[in-house]
């Protein structure tokens, strides 16, 4: 049954006798279905969740008024027992005027879990958005499959294995975001996992596959479900969270946001907006000579991109690359930066599993890519080779060449080793790379370099001072070797850019680039979870 927003039926939808009148047989009576519908309106008793926005409240944050359609409301409704709406809202609204399909648990309903008609209803609000290729946006809040119809949620083909299923196959065609309110507990932990963008709000919200009470059974290890599954441990720690709100309103209105970056699917660019200038354009001193003095490469971002639009993704998580989105001259562009004033901004085996996820989704909805560089290469040791380090590495590297996005490379600093391979060398076709008076590119820096080089030659040297002397000498020569006059004379930058032009330098560079196209043939690709 479809029915709008205010919960009125659309006209000739529902076959009834006159109230009071026969009841023939197969016929229903128009009071029992305004009762009906009445009832799954209303949902459940949300006072006993205080703190929690009820589930059409979010819906409302969410969309444009008066703009969502909804499907099944009525499920369940003629079952014995029956569960408003079976605890899921399922229709699309609009945002910003932009058909957006949802679904949205109702915690007050069998804490929003999952049963057989549950599962259809969410099922089948995906195949139209696979159908009609229209963005989707989760409002989980859910305990997980109902263990009570085990049979309905778990083992068939229109089971919750279809709606993990038509998540993969929307990923990459469509934005899905997802906005974590209260639990999402074993299998069902997999619906954020594979959307683009999660917001999880502290206190309420939690990832897991098993609760602890489980997990201490199975490893005998005790714990906290925020210890465990917490809107916080997954922001910082696994990856799996992208933000962390305070607020249910402010995940959504969040969410709201994001899609205003973000195509409606793979066939088109996001929407461009008025340009703005930049927060500030200060550079004096902002980036350092001096490789080792750490400095905020936020900082740099608020002097590039248009004023208030930059939207940091994992702001929280693997904090040495700094990944997100912002507008350019009103153009959506990804921004990836090496941060120096955390671990140098050096890769590590997280960073680099961010900046390939945000990479890949970068190139799944047309948005150019603007790397920054100032990183002294990929993280060394025992400890990140066992961690895999190359493997991870290689991902990066992999998801950045396959992009066919335009691509811009800046060279704030130093740039060395295989991260400067990773964070799109000349060798990986950026339309240009740029580079600050204070750029040095090379294999290593200078001192480092010597000191692998001729490290037998400087033990000999007995005297102090003659040693000290040949170290000076040989880093001289290094220098002069990676010397940011020689990169520019060998086509090595295309332009070495005073800071205050670099914003002007980059805006001119894509709109030469504003007719780009993909290349014949080429399909959508999987945002992939790495």
């Amino acid at each position: 049954m479809t029915r709008t927003v205010d919960g009125a039926a659309p006209a000739g939808e529902v076959h009834a006798v006159a109230q009071g009148g026969p009841d023939p047989a197969g016929e229903i009576r128009v009071d029992e279905v305004v009762d009906a519908t009445t009832v799954a309106l209303a949902g459940g008793d949300p006072a006993r969740w205080p703190d929690k926005l009820p589930v059409r409240d979010r819906i409302a944050v969410l969309v444009d008024p008066g703009s969502f359609v909804e499907d099944g409301l009525l499920a369940t409704a003629a079952r014995d027992g029956a569960l408003p709406a079976d605890g899921v809202i399922t229709g699309v609204g609009r945002v910003e005027g932009r058909p957006v399909a949802v679904i949205a648990h109702d915690f007050t309903v069998k804490a929003g879990s999952w049963g057989e008609l549950t599962c259809e209803k969410q099922i089948r609000i995906l195949e139209r958005a696979d159908r009609d290729l229209l963005p989707v946006v989760y409002l989980v809040d859910s305990a997980g499959g109902r263990l009570t119809d085990q049979m309905g949620f778990f083992p068939g083909r229109r089971g919750a294995s279809a709606i993990f299923q038509l998540q993969v196959k929307l990923s990459g065609r469509v934005p899905q975001l997802c906005c974590l309110h209260g639990p999402s507990a074993a299998g069902g932990a997999y619906m954020p996992a594979f959307c683009d963008w999660v917001g999880m709000v502290e206190g309420n919200a939690s990832m897991y596959l098993a609760s602890p009470r489980v997990a201490e059974k199975v490893t005998g290890e005790r714990t906290t479900l925020e210890e465990m599954g917490g809107a916080m441990m997954h922001a910082e720690v696994s990856g799996c969270g992208d933000e962390v709100f305070d607020e249910d309103w402010q995940a959504v209105a969040a969410a709201r946001l994001l899609l205003s970056y973000l195509p409606d699917d793979f066939r088109s660019a996001p929407a461009r907006a008025e340009s703005r200038g930049p927060e500030r354009d200060d550079w004096d001193g902002l980036v350092p000579v001096d490789p080792n003095t750490a400095y905020d490469v936020r900082d740099v971002v608020d002097r590039l991109v248009d004023a208030g639009t930059f939207f940091e993704i994992k702001a929280r998580w693997a904090q040495e690359m700094v990944t997100g989105l912002a507008r350019l001259d009103g153009r959506v562009v990804g921004i990836v930066a090496n941060q120096p004033m955390v671990r140098s901004g050096a890769i590590f085996v997280d960073s680099a599993d961010k900046a390939a996820r945000f990479m890949s989704l970068c190139d799944a909805f047309n948005m150019p890519l603007v790397f920054l560089q100032d990183v002294p290469g990929f993280m060394v040791g025992v400890e990140v080779e066992r961690a895999g380090i190359i493997r991870h590495g290689a991902k990066m590297i992999t998801a950045m060449a396959s992009a066919e996005v335009p691509k811009y490379s800046v060279v704030l600093r130093k740039a060395y080793a295989a991260g400067f391979y990773a964070m799109c060398a000349p060798g990986f076709e950026p339309r240009a790379t740029l580079a600050l008076p204070t750029a040095t590119i090379g294999p290593m820096g200078a001192q480092a370099s010597v000191n692998a080089v001729y490290a037998n030659k400087i033990a000999a040297i007995g005297d102090e001072d003659e040693r000290a002397a040949f170290v000076t000498a040989r880093t001289a020569e290094q220098q002069a070797d990676i010397n940011l006059l020689r990169m520019a004379s060998e086509l090595v930058v295309d332009a070495v850019v005073e800071p205050a032009r670099l914003r002007a330098e980059l805006v001119a560079r894509m709109v030469d680039a504003d007719r780009w196209t993909r290349s014949t043939g080429r399909r959508h690709h999987p945002i992939s979870p790495v």
